[in-house]
């Protein structure tokens, strides 16, 4: 089957971690893999940016099929269920709404730009080679800080199923999957 562009959009998850790890403001690219979903569902009550546009989902079939980095495994039965795709979103979102939060004082002056980038929401990595100030207020940085942390979270999480289980088992409980699974549900009047 002959390649088309958008099966090369791995390249462009790979190219954004590499980029925010040397300089933190290109996290607000990552905006893109939020907002696109959610055009594409609202507009053509479609999952079509999961199933042919999401660059991480290219590269975990990329790095645990074509590379054989993967188990191969069915994931857990709990993991496909509702409770667990809907309550993984639910923390998702109390996280980047804390990350908001947190870029919100940034802004208002009530606390200091934190150079961190934290993993898994509890393990804080110093990132202080990433930012060097900018012409931008400090929030900017910090949004980019918090962003970056919850993409490079979901990255390793996305690639630890990868692992233990078929290469794309990420996608069974993502975040913006599930979140543009409800639109598609909504907009063609199904029940959630």
């Amino acid at each position: 089957m002959k390649k088309r562009w958008y099966d090369y959009l791995w390249v462009v998850s790979l190219l954004y971690l590499l980029l925010g790890f040397f300089n933190i403001l290109f996290a607000w690219l990552g905006l893109l893999c939020f907002f696109i979903p959610l055009v594409i569902s609202v507009a053509g009550g479609t999952k079509g940016y999961c199933n042919r546009y999401c660059g991480r989902g290219q590269l975990f079939g990329l790095l645990g099929g074509s590379f054989g980095l993967s188990r191969k495994k069915d994931i857990p039965r709990w993991m496909k269920s509702k409770v667990f795709r809907y309550g993984f979103l639910l923390f998702f979102l109390a996280m980047f709404f804390l990350m908001l939060w947190n870029t919100y004082l940034v802004f208002a002056g009530a606390q200091n730009l934190q150079q961190v980038v934290t993993l898994l929401w509890s393990f804080k990595l110093p990132w202080h080679w990433a930012y060097h100030g900018t012409v931008f207020s400090p929030g900017v940085a910090q949004f980019a800080f918090g962003f970056y942390s919850v993409m490079l979270t979901s990255t390793i999480l996305g690639l630890v199923t990868m692992v233990l289980f078929k290469p794309r088992s990420w996608c069974v409980y993502c975040p913006m999957g599930t979140m543009t699974q409800l639109i598609c549900q909504v907009k063609h009047g199904n029940r959630p």
